[in-house]
Protein backbone atom coordinates (compact mmCIF):
# COMPACT_ATOMS: atom_id res chain seq x y z
CA UNK A 1 0.00 0.00 0.00
CA UNK A 2 1.43 3.57 -1.14
CA UNK A 3 1.74 6.04 1.77
CA UNK A 4 0.24 9.26 1.94
CA UNK A 5 3.23 10.99 1.94
CA UNK A 6 2.26 14.04 0.73
CA UNK A 7 0.52 16.67 3.15
CA UNK A 8 0.23 13.06 5.58
CA UNK A 9 0.43 14.98 8.87
CA UNK A 10 -1.65 17.96 7.76
CA UNK A 11 -4.35 15.91 5.58
CA UNK A 12 -3.77 12.27 5.18
CA UNK A 13 -3.38 12.83 1.71
CA UNK A 14 -1.53 11.45 -1.46
CA UNK A 15 1.94 12.65 -2.29
CA UNK A 16 0.88 13.94 -4.96
CA UNK A 17 -5.79 9.92 -21.18
CA UNK A 18 -8.88 9.92 -23.16
CA UNK A 19 -11.73 11.76 -23.80
CA UNK A 20 -14.95 10.77 -21.37
CA UNK A 21 -17.53 8.61 -22.89
CA UNK A 22 -15.45 7.08 -25.87
CA UNK A 23 -15.30 4.05 -26.33
CA UNK A 24 -12.77 1.15 -26.32
CA UNK A 25 -10.42 0.73 -29.21
CA UNK A 26 -11.59 -0.61 -32.31
CA UNK A 27 -10.09 -4.80 -33.24
CA UNK A 28 -6.83 -4.79 -35.23
CA UNK A 29 -5.32 -6.77 -37.40
CA UNK A 30 -2.57 -9.42 -35.42
CA UNK A 31 0.57 -7.96 -35.25
CA UNK A 32 3.40 -9.92 -36.82
CA UNK A 33 5.07 -12.70 -33.90
CA UNK A 34 1.61 -12.53 -32.36
CA UNK A 35 -0.23 -15.44 -31.04
CA UNK A 36 -3.76 -15.80 -31.00
CA UNK A 37 -5.59 -17.37 -27.92
CA UNK A 38 -8.48 -18.34 -26.34
CA UNK A 39 -10.14 -20.77 -23.91
CA UNK A 40 -10.84 -23.89 -25.46
CA UNK A 41 -14.00 -23.83 -23.44
CA UNK A 42 -15.27 -21.28 -20.78
CA UNK A 43 -15.34 -22.98 -17.26
CA UNK A 44 -17.89 -21.88 -14.48
CA UNK A 45 -20.74 -19.47 -15.27
CA UNK A 46 -20.81 -16.68 -17.62
CA UNK A 47 -22.42 -13.37 -15.76
CA UNK A 48 -25.66 -12.65 -18.32
CA UNK A 49 -24.54 -10.71 -20.57
CA UNK A 50 -20.77 -11.03 -20.71
CA UNK A 51 -20.93 -13.74 -22.82
CA UNK A 52 -18.83 -11.75 -25.56
CA UNK A 53 -15.65 -10.58 -22.57
CA UNK A 54 -15.84 -14.17 -21.48
CA UNK A 55 -14.90 -15.96 -24.59
CA UNK A 56 -13.43 -13.24 -26.30
CA UNK A 57 -9.57 -14.34 -27.91
CA UNK A 58 -6.24 -13.02 -27.08
CA UNK A 59 -3.46 -11.19 -29.33
CA UNK A 60 -0.48 -11.93 -27.51
CA UNK A 61 2.66 -9.66 -28.73
CA UNK A 62 5.79 -8.14 -28.02
CA UNK A 63 5.15 -5.67 -24.98
CA UNK A 64 7.12 -3.00 -26.36
CA UNK A 65 4.01 -0.74 -26.27
CA UNK A 66 3.09 -1.95 -22.68
CA UNK A 67 6.39 -0.20 -21.30
CA UNK A 68 4.72 2.77 -19.16
CA UNK A 69 7.59 2.71 -16.35
CA UNK A 70 10.80 2.27 -18.01
CA UNK A 71 10.99 -1.01 -16.72
CA UNK A 72 12.26 -4.00 -19.23
CA UNK A 73 10.49 -7.34 -19.58
CA UNK A 74 12.61 -10.14 -20.40
CA UNK A 75 12.43 -11.73 -23.75
CA UNK A 76 10.14 -14.16 -22.91
CA UNK A 77 7.18 -12.52 -21.51
CA UNK A 78 4.38 -11.52 -23.96
CA UNK A 79 1.57 -9.14 -23.24
CA UNK A 80 -1.92 -8.42 -24.60
CA UNK A 81 -5.36 -6.86 -23.76
CA UNK A 82 -8.71 -7.94 -22.41
CA UNK A 83 -11.31 -6.15 -23.62
CA UNK A 84 -14.07 -5.58 -20.46
CA UNK A 85 -17.37 -3.11 -19.95
CA UNK A 86 -16.66 0.07 -18.34
CA UNK A 87 -19.36 -0.08 -16.37
CA UNK A 88 -20.66 -3.84 -15.95
CA UNK A 89 -24.05 -2.84 -15.31
CA UNK A 90 -24.53 -1.69 -18.91
CA UNK A 91 -22.06 -4.33 -20.87
CA UNK A 92 -23.57 -2.95 -24.25
CA UNK A 93 -21.86 0.60 -23.75
CA UNK A 94 -18.42 1.65 -23.63
CA UNK A 95 -15.63 -0.40 -23.66
CA UNK A 96 -11.93 -0.48 -21.78
CA UNK A 97 -8.86 -2.25 -21.84
CA UNK A 98 -6.62 -4.30 -19.40
CA UNK A 99 -2.96 -4.75 -20.11
CA UNK A 100 -2.31 -8.60 -19.55
CA UNK A 101 1.44 -9.84 -19.36
CA UNK A 102 2.56 -13.56 -19.42
CA UNK A 103 5.21 -15.94 -18.76
CA UNK A 104 4.29 -19.34 -20.15
CA UNK A 105 4.66 -22.62 -17.94
CA UNK A 106 8.25 -24.52 -18.63
CA UNK A 107 6.85 -28.15 -17.50
CA UNK A 108 3.57 -29.86 -17.06
CA UNK A 109 1.44 -26.93 -16.84
CA UNK A 110 -1.11 -26.96 -13.85
CA UNK A 111 -2.84 -23.29 -14.72
CA UNK A 112 -2.50 -19.51 -14.44
CA UNK A 113 -1.26 -17.43 -11.79
CA UNK A 114 -2.44 -13.52 -11.93
CA UNK A 115 -0.64 -11.09 -9.38
CA UNK A 116 -0.91 -7.44 -8.54
CA UNK A 117 1.72 -5.98 -6.96
CA UNK A 118 -0.38 -3.26 -5.29
CA UNK A 119 -0.28 0.55 -5.18
CA UNK A 120 -3.08 1.09 -5.83
CA UNK A 121 -1.46 2.58 -8.70
CA UNK A 122 1.42 0.34 -9.71
CA UNK A 123 1.69 -1.16 -13.12
CA UNK A 124 1.87 -5.25 -12.47
CA UNK A 125 3.15 -6.14 -15.98
CA UNK A 126 6.47 -6.93 -14.47
CA UNK A 127 4.79 -10.03 -12.46
CA UNK A 128 5.40 -12.03 -14.88
CA UNK A 129 9.02 -12.87 -13.94
CA UNK A 130 8.07 -13.06 -10.48
CA UNK A 131 9.02 -16.30 -8.36
CA UNK A 132 11.83 -17.21 -11.07
CA UNK A 133 13.84 -20.41 -9.56
CA UNK A 134 10.84 -21.87 -8.05
CA UNK A 135 9.10 -24.82 -9.47
CA UNK A 136 6.01 -22.20 -9.85
CA UNK A 137 7.58 -21.42 -13.33
CA UNK A 138 7.24 -25.26 -14.47
CA UNK A 139 3.67 -25.14 -13.50
CA UNK A 140 1.93 -21.65 -14.27
CA UNK A 141 1.87 -19.38 -16.47
CA UNK A 142 2.80 -16.31 -14.46
CA UNK A 143 -0.06 -13.28 -15.73
CA UNK A 144 0.90 -9.72 -14.41
CA UNK A 145 -1.75 -6.80 -15.47
CA UNK A 146 -2.12 -3.31 -15.17
CA UNK A 147 -5.97 -2.61 -13.35
CA UNK A 148 -8.20 -0.72 -15.29
CA UNK A 149 -6.66 3.15 -15.38
CA UNK A 150 -3.38 2.05 -14.47
CA UNK A 151 -0.08 1.87 -16.42
CA UNK A 152 -0.82 0.34 -19.95
CA UNK A 153 -4.61 -0.08 -19.05
CA UNK A 154 -6.69 2.26 -21.63
CA UNK A 155 -7.77 4.73 -21.11
CA UNK A 156 -5.44 5.64 -18.63
CA UNK A 157 -6.17 8.02 -15.19
CA UNK A 158 -4.39 11.58 -15.48
CA UNK A 159 -5.38 14.40 -13.66
CA UNK A 160 -1.65 16.42 -13.57
CA UNK A 161 1.22 17.45 -16.57
CA UNK A 162 4.37 16.15 -15.73
CA UNK A 163 4.91 20.07 -15.25
CA UNK A 164 2.36 20.47 -12.58
CA UNK A 165 3.59 17.14 -11.03
CA UNK A 166 7.03 18.80 -10.67
CA UNK A 167 5.73 22.54 -9.41
CA UNK A 168 3.16 20.41 -6.55
CA UNK A 169 6.44 18.28 -5.36
CA UNK A 170 8.13 21.85 -4.99
CA UNK A 171 4.99 23.58 -2.73
CA UNK A 172 5.55 22.34 0.93
CA UNK A 173 1.84 22.39 2.51
CA UNK A 174 2.67 22.57 6.21
CA UNK A 175 0.62 25.89 6.90
CA UNK A 176 -2.30 25.13 8.72
CA UNK A 177 -3.10 28.51 9.62
CA UNK A 178 -7.29 29.26 8.31
CA UNK A 179 -5.36 30.81 5.17
CA UNK A 180 -3.44 27.79 4.69
CA UNK A 181 -6.14 25.28 5.18
CA UNK A 182 -8.30 27.31 2.79
CA UNK A 183 -5.57 27.49 0.08
CA UNK A 184 -4.40 23.50 0.33
CA UNK A 185 -8.49 22.82 -0.34
CA UNK A 186 -8.49 25.21 -3.08
CA UNK A 187 -5.51 22.23 -4.33
CA UNK A 188 -7.19 19.74 -4.15
CA UNK A 189 -10.37 20.85 -5.82
CA UNK A 190 -8.10 22.03 -8.65
CA UNK A 191 -6.86 18.38 -8.85
CA UNK A 192 -10.14 16.86 -9.10
CA UNK A 193 -10.86 19.43 -11.56
CA UNK A 194 -8.74 18.91 -13.54
CA UNK A 195 -9.08 14.62 -13.09
CA UNK A 196 -12.65 14.94 -14.27
CA UNK A 197 -11.46 17.61 -17.48
CA UNK A 198 -8.55 14.99 -18.23
CA UNK A 199 -9.81 11.39 -17.26
CA UNK A 200 -13.95 11.86 -17.20
CA UNK A 201 -16.47 11.00 -14.73
CA UNK A 202 -17.62 8.08 -16.18
CA UNK A 203 -14.23 6.39 -15.93
CA UNK A 204 -13.56 7.66 -12.40
CA UNK A 205 -17.03 6.74 -11.23
CA UNK A 206 -15.36 2.99 -12.32
CA UNK A 207 -11.64 2.67 -11.25
CA UNK A 208 -12.25 1.12 -8.21
CA UNK A 209 -11.80 -2.30 -6.56
CA UNK A 210 -15.36 -3.51 -6.87
CA UNK A 211 -15.04 -3.23 -10.81
CA UNK A 212 -11.22 -4.66 -10.92
CA UNK A 213 -12.08 -7.78 -9.35
CA UNK A 214 -14.63 -8.23 -12.01
CA UNK A 215 -12.02 -7.68 -14.77
CA UNK A 216 -9.94 -10.51 -12.95
CA UNK A 217 -12.99 -12.95 -13.69
CA UNK A 218 -12.72 -12.12 -17.08
CA UNK A 219 -9.18 -12.60 -17.23
CA UNK A 220 -9.61 -15.79 -15.19
CA UNK A 221 -12.09 -16.95 -18.32
CA UNK A 222 -10.09 -15.92 -20.98
CA UNK A 223 -6.68 -17.70 -19.83
CA UNK A 224 -8.93 -21.06 -20.01
CA UNK A 225 -8.87 -21.42 -15.90
CA UNK A 226 -11.47 -22.75 -14.23
CA UNK A 227 -10.70 -21.30 -10.68
CA UNK A 228 -7.90 -18.36 -9.99
CA UNK A 229 -4.81 -19.06 -8.48
CA UNK A 230 -3.40 -15.17 -7.36
CA UNK A 231 -1.03 -13.71 -5.70
CA UNK A 232 -1.34 -9.94 -4.38
CA UNK A 233 0.45 -7.90 -2.53
CA UNK A 234 0.30 -4.87 -0.43
CA UNK A 235 -3.16 -3.37 -2.11
CA UNK A 236 -3.49 -6.35 -3.87
CA UNK A 237 -4.79 -7.93 -0.78
CA UNK A 238 -7.88 -5.93 -1.01
CA UNK A 239 -8.52 -6.83 -4.54
CA UNK A 240 -8.21 -10.48 -3.83
CA UNK A 241 -10.18 -10.30 -0.67
CA UNK A 242 -13.10 -8.45 -2.76
CA UNK A 243 -12.65 -10.93 -5.61
CA UNK A 244 -13.07 -13.92 -2.98
CA UNK A 245 -16.10 -11.96 -1.71
CA UNK A 246 -17.44 -12.01 -5.25
CA UNK A 247 -16.56 -15.23 -6.43
CA UNK A 248 -15.99 -17.32 -3.87
CA UNK A 249 -16.45 -20.89 -5.87
CA UNK A 250 -13.64 -19.63 -8.93
CA UNK A 251 -11.32 -19.46 -6.18
CA UNK A 252 -8.18 -22.09 -6.42
CA UNK A 253 -5.57 -20.33 -4.19
CA UNK A 254 -4.72 -16.96 -2.95
CA UNK A 255 -1.35 -15.64 -1.07
CA UNK A 256 -2.47 -12.99 0.17
CA UNK A 257 0.53 -10.59 1.45
CA UNK A 258 1.50 -7.04 3.34
CA UNK A 259 -2.54 -7.33 3.90
CA UNK A 260 -4.80 -4.31 4.65
CA UNK A 261 -7.41 -4.74 7.00
CA UNK A 262 -11.00 -4.82 5.47
CA UNK A 263 -12.86 -3.26 8.49
CA UNK A 264 -10.34 -0.24 8.92
CA UNK A 265 -11.39 2.96 8.11
CA UNK A 266 -9.17 5.17 5.92
CA UNK A 267 -8.12 7.35 8.89
CA UNK A 268 -7.47 4.22 11.04
CA UNK A 269 -5.58 2.91 8.26
CA UNK A 270 -3.92 5.87 7.69
CA UNK A 271 -2.78 6.30 11.30
CA UNK A 272 -1.89 2.28 11.46
CA UNK A 273 0.69 2.95 8.86
CA UNK A 274 2.15 6.01 10.51
CA UNK A 275 2.88 3.94 13.42
CA UNK A 276 4.20 1.46 11.43
CA UNK A 277 6.56 3.81 9.35
CA UNK A 278 7.57 5.06 12.73
CA UNK A 279 8.43 1.85 13.72
CA UNK A 280 10.78 1.07 10.68
CA UNK A 281 12.32 4.57 11.35
CA UNK A 282 13.19 3.52 14.72
CA UNK A 283 14.86 0.18 13.38
CA UNK A 284 16.66 2.29 10.89
CA UNK A 285 18.14 5.04 13.25
CA UNK A 286 19.34 2.20 15.78
CA UNK A 287 21.20 0.47 12.69
CA UNK A 288 22.20 3.80 11.79
CA UNK A 289 23.59 4.07 15.34
CA UNK A 290 26.01 1.63 14.56
CA UNK A 291 27.73 2.91 11.87
CA UNK A 292 30.72 5.61 11.35
CA UNK A 293 29.03 8.74 10.29
CA UNK A 294 25.69 7.92 11.15
CA UNK A 295 23.59 11.31 10.24
CA UNK A 296 21.39 10.87 13.04
CA UNK A 297 23.95 10.81 15.67
CA UNK A 298 24.59 7.38 17.94
CA UNK A 299 21.69 7.77 20.16
CA UNK A 300 18.31 6.54 18.30
CA UNK A 301 16.51 8.35 21.47
CA UNK A 302 17.54 11.48 19.66
CA UNK A 303 16.78 10.58 16.13
CA UNK A 304 13.73 12.25 15.48
CA UNK A 305 15.04 15.49 16.74
CA UNK A 306 17.91 14.86 13.94
CA UNK A 307 15.97 14.19 11.20
CA UNK A 308 13.51 17.23 11.83
CA UNK A 309 16.76 19.51 12.31
CA UNK A 310 18.00 17.88 8.79
CA UNK A 311 14.56 18.39 7.00
CA UNK A 312 12.69 21.52 8.32
CA UNK A 313 14.88 23.86 6.91
CA UNK A 314 13.83 22.51 3.11
CA UNK A 315 10.46 24.14 4.31
CA UNK A 316 12.11 27.59 3.57
CA UNK A 317 14.76 26.98 0.82
CA UNK A 318 14.84 23.57 -1.15
CA UNK A 319 18.54 21.87 -0.62
CA UNK A 320 20.55 22.33 -4.40
CA UNK A 321 20.86 18.93 -6.34
CA UNK A 322 22.37 18.61 -9.47
CA UNK A 323 19.31 18.19 -10.87
CA UNK A 324 17.69 22.12 -11.60
CA UNK A 325 14.93 21.21 -9.80
CA UNK A 326 17.03 20.64 -6.21
CA UNK A 327 15.12 18.66 -3.07
CA UNK A 328 12.35 20.08 -1.54
CA UNK A 329 10.77 19.64 1.53
CA UNK A 330 7.79 17.20 0.17
CA UNK A 331 10.73 15.12 -1.82
CA UNK A 332 12.98 15.09 1.53
CA UNK A 333 9.74 12.95 3.38
CA UNK A 334 8.89 11.13 0.09
CA UNK A 335 12.77 9.82 -0.41
CA UNK A 336 12.93 8.89 3.23
CA UNK A 337 9.15 7.01 3.39
CA UNK A 338 10.94 5.32 -0.05
CA UNK A 339 13.78 4.11 1.74
CA UNK A 340 12.06 3.04 4.55
CA UNK A 341 10.35 -0.21 2.69
CA UNK A 342 13.04 -2.21 2.62
CA UNK A 343 16.52 -2.29 4.58
CA UNK A 344 18.21 -2.95 1.51
CA UNK A 345 17.55 0.86 1.03
CA UNK A 346 18.69 2.22 4.27
CA UNK A 347 22.03 2.65 2.84
CA UNK A 348 20.48 5.10 0.57
CA UNK A 349 18.96 6.86 3.53
CA UNK A 350 22.10 7.35 5.31
CA UNK A 351 23.95 8.59 2.54
CA UNK A 352 20.97 10.98 1.60
CA UNK A 353 20.88 12.36 4.92
CA UNK A 354 24.38 12.98 5.03
CA UNK A 355 24.41 14.79 2.09
CA UNK A 356 21.85 16.70 3.35
CA UNK A 357 23.75 17.58 6.39
CA UNK A 358 25.78 18.90 3.77
CA UNK A 359 23.51 21.28 1.82
CA UNK A 360 23.27 18.64 -1.31
CA UNK A 361 19.73 16.69 -1.85
CA UNK A 362 20.81 14.34 -4.89
CA UNK A 363 19.88 11.24 -3.28
CA UNK A 364 16.52 12.03 -1.79
CA UNK A 365 15.50 13.96 -4.61
CA UNK A 366 16.09 10.55 -6.77
CA UNK A 367 14.40 7.52 -4.01
CA UNK A 368 11.72 10.46 -4.12
CA UNK A 369 11.75 10.54 -8.60
CA UNK A 370 11.45 6.40 -7.79
CA UNK A 371 8.43 6.42 -5.43
CA UNK A 372 6.39 9.10 -7.70
CA UNK A 373 6.84 7.62 -10.70
CA UNK A 374 9.14 9.92 -12.79
CA UNK A 375 10.81 8.73 -15.91
CA UNK A 376 14.26 9.72 -17.33
CA UNK A 377 12.66 12.04 -19.73
CA UNK A 378 11.08 13.93 -17.00
CA UNK A 379 7.63 12.20 -17.64
CA UNK A 380 6.23 10.77 -15.10
CA UNK A 381 3.80 7.39 -15.03
CA UNK A 382 0.13 7.66 -13.60
CA UNK A 383 0.89 6.12 -10.50
CA UNK A 384 -0.11 9.16 -8.37
CA UNK A 385 -3.24 9.93 -9.92
CA UNK A 386 -4.10 5.93 -10.28
CA UNK A 387 -3.62 6.19 -6.56
CA UNK A 388 -5.78 8.85 -5.36
CA UNK A 389 -8.43 7.60 -8.09
CA UNK A 390 -9.00 4.60 -6.72
CA UNK A 391 -8.49 5.26 -2.88
CA UNK A 392 -11.21 7.99 -2.89
CA UNK A 393 -13.44 5.55 -4.34
CA UNK A 394 -12.73 2.71 -2.23
CA UNK A 395 -13.65 3.80 1.07
CA UNK A 396 -15.61 7.22 2.53
CA UNK A 397 -13.92 10.44 2.41
CA UNK A 398 -13.66 12.14 5.76
CA UNK A 399 -16.01 15.51 5.30
CA UNK A 400 -16.60 16.61 9.05
CA UNK A 401 -13.86 19.13 10.22
CA UNK A 402 -13.86 17.63 13.60
CA UNK A 403 -12.96 14.54 12.41
CA UNK A 404 -10.02 15.91 10.66
CA UNK A 405 -8.63 17.45 12.98
CA UNK A 406 -8.55 14.93 15.30
CA UNK A 407 -7.22 12.63 12.32
CA UNK A 408 -4.16 15.02 11.93
CA UNK A 409 -3.49 15.28 15.37
CA UNK A 410 -3.79 11.35 15.88
CA UNK A 411 -1.04 10.86 12.66
CA UNK A 412 1.18 13.39 14.62
CA UNK A 413 1.09 11.52 17.51
CA UNK A 414 1.67 7.75 15.73
CA UNK A 415 4.75 9.55 13.51
CA UNK A 416 7.11 11.79 15.22
CA UNK A 417 9.26 11.82 12.35
CA UNK A 418 6.97 12.81 10.23
CA UNK A 419 5.92 15.96 12.61
CA UNK A 420 6.84 19.31 11.79
CA UNK A 421 5.53 20.61 14.55
CA UNK A 422 3.67 23.31 12.88
CA UNK A 423 0.07 21.72 14.58
CA UNK A 424 -2.53 24.55 15.18
CA UNK A 425 -5.28 21.58 16.55
CA UNK A 426 -6.60 22.32 12.79
CA UNK A 427 -6.31 20.63 9.32
CA UNK A 428 -7.50 20.99 5.87
CA UNK A 429 -9.63 18.21 4.70
CA UNK A 430 -8.35 15.59 2.53
CA UNK A 431 -8.35 15.51 -1.08
CA UNK A 432 -11.08 12.47 -1.36
CA UNK A 433 -13.65 15.27 0.37
CA UNK A 434 -13.58 16.99 -2.83
CA UNK A 435 -13.45 13.94 -5.03
CA UNK A 436 -16.30 14.82 -8.14
CA UNK A 437 -17.71 10.76 -7.76
CA UNK A 438 -19.29 8.92 -4.75
CA UNK A 439 -17.01 6.23 -3.43
CA UNK A 440 -18.20 2.80 -4.93
CA UNK A 441 -16.75 0.66 -1.43
CA UNK A 442 -16.91 0.56 2.31
CA UNK A 443 -14.96 -0.69 5.17
CA UNK A 444 -16.85 -4.10 6.52
CA UNK A 445 -15.68 -7.29 8.25
CA UNK A 446 -15.32 -10.19 5.53
CA UNK A 447 -17.72 -13.35 6.36
CA UNK A 448 -17.48 -15.57 2.93
CA UNK A 449 -18.99 -18.78 3.27
CA UNK A 450 -17.10 -21.97 0.59
CA UNK A 451 -13.26 -20.91 0.41
CA UNK A 452 -10.61 -23.23 0.06
CA UNK A 453 -7.87 -22.38 2.56
CA UNK A 454 -6.54 -19.16 1.54
CA UNK A 455 -2.85 -17.95 2.82
CA UNK A 456 -2.02 -14.25 4.70
CA UNK A 457 1.40 -13.76 5.18
CA UNK A 458 2.48 -10.55 7.27
CA UNK A 459 5.43 -9.37 8.47
CA UNK A 460 6.19 -8.08 12.32
CA UNK A 461 7.64 -4.50 11.40
CA UNK A 462 5.89 -3.93 7.91
CA UNK A 463 6.24 -0.35 7.11
CA UNK A 464 3.07 0.32 4.69
CA UNK A 465 0.98 -2.65 5.80
CA UNK A 466 1.04 -3.46 9.13
CA UNK A 467 1.36 -6.43 10.71
CA UNK A 468 -1.61 -6.42 12.57
CA UNK A 469 -3.84 -6.00 9.69
CA UNK A 470 -2.68 -9.40 7.99
CA UNK A 471 -3.91 -10.68 11.66
CA UNK A 472 -7.12 -9.46 11.15
CA UNK A 473 -7.62 -10.10 7.39
CA UNK A 474 -6.52 -14.03 8.18
CA UNK A 475 -8.99 -14.25 10.95
CA UNK A 476 -12.03 -13.05 8.46
CA UNK A 477 -11.02 -15.03 5.79
CA UNK A 478 -10.39 -18.18 7.88
CA UNK A 479 -7.21 -18.35 6.29
CA UNK A 480 -3.62 -20.00 7.27
CA UNK A 481 -1.47 -17.13 8.30
CA UNK A 482 2.36 -16.84 7.93
CA UNK A 483 4.73 -14.53 9.83
CA UNK A 484 7.71 -13.23 8.89
CA UNK A 485 9.62 -11.20 10.97
CA UNK A 486 11.70 -8.83 9.65
CA UNK A 487 11.19 -4.65 8.76
CA UNK A 488 10.36 -4.69 5.11
CA UNK A 489 7.24 -4.24 2.98
CA UNK A 490 6.13 -7.61 1.71
CA UNK A 491 8.27 -10.79 1.60
CA UNK A 492 6.78 -13.79 -0.63
CA UNK A 493 9.05 -14.73 -3.37
CA UNK A 494 11.69 -12.24 -2.70
CA UNK A 495 13.95 -15.24 -2.67
CA UNK A 496 13.42 -16.05 2.00
CA UNK A 497 13.44 -19.52 1.50
CA UNK A 498 11.48 -20.22 5.07
CA UNK A 499 8.56 -18.51 3.17
CA UNK A 500 9.19 -19.29 -0.04
CA UNK A 501 9.20 -23.03 -0.06
CA UNK A 502 5.75 -23.48 1.94
CA UNK A 503 3.87 -20.92 -0.59
CA UNK A 504 5.11 -23.03 -3.78
CA UNK A 505 4.09 -26.15 -1.87
CA UNK A 506 0.68 -24.32 -1.58
CA UNK A 507 0.44 -23.20 -4.65
CA UNK A 508 1.07 -26.30 -6.50
CA UNK A 509 -0.06 -28.94 -4.42
CA UNK A 510 -2.77 -27.00 -2.90
CA UNK A 511 -0.88 -27.91 1.02
CA UNK A 512 -1.77 -25.11 3.02
CA UNK A 513 1.47 -24.15 5.25
CA UNK A 514 1.11 -25.01 8.65
CA UNK A 515 -1.31 -22.58 10.47
CA UNK A 516 0.74 -19.96 12.75
CA UNK A 517 3.87 -20.73 10.71
CA UNK A 518 6.70 -18.39 11.91
CA UNK A 519 10.02 -17.63 10.75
Amino acid sequence: MRTRTRSTVVALSAVAVVLAGCSGPEPTATPENSEASSPASVAGPIPAGLESFYTQTLQWESCDRYNTDGSELGGSVECAMVTVPLDYADPTGTTIEVAISRTKATGEKIGSILMNPGGPGSSGLYLAEQAAGTTVTDRFDRIGFDPRGIGASEPEVRCLTSEEVDQERREPDVDVSPEGIAATEAEHRDYAENCVERTGTDVLEHVGTREVVRDMDVIRAVLGDEKLTYIGYSYGTRIGTAYAEEFPSNVRAMVLDGALDPDQSPVDEAVAQGAAFQTAFDEFATDCAQTETCPLGTDPAQAVEQFRSLVDPLIDRPAETTDPRGLSYDDAITGAQQALYSQQLWRLLRAGLNELGDGRGDTLLRLADTYSGRLEDGSYTNIDDAFNAVRCVDGPPTTDRAEADEADARFRAAAPYLDDGRATGNAPLDLCAFWPVPNTSDPHIVDVEGLPTLVVVSTTNDPATPYQAGVELAAQLRADLVTYEGTQHTVAFSGVECVDDPLVNYLVDLVPPEDGLRC
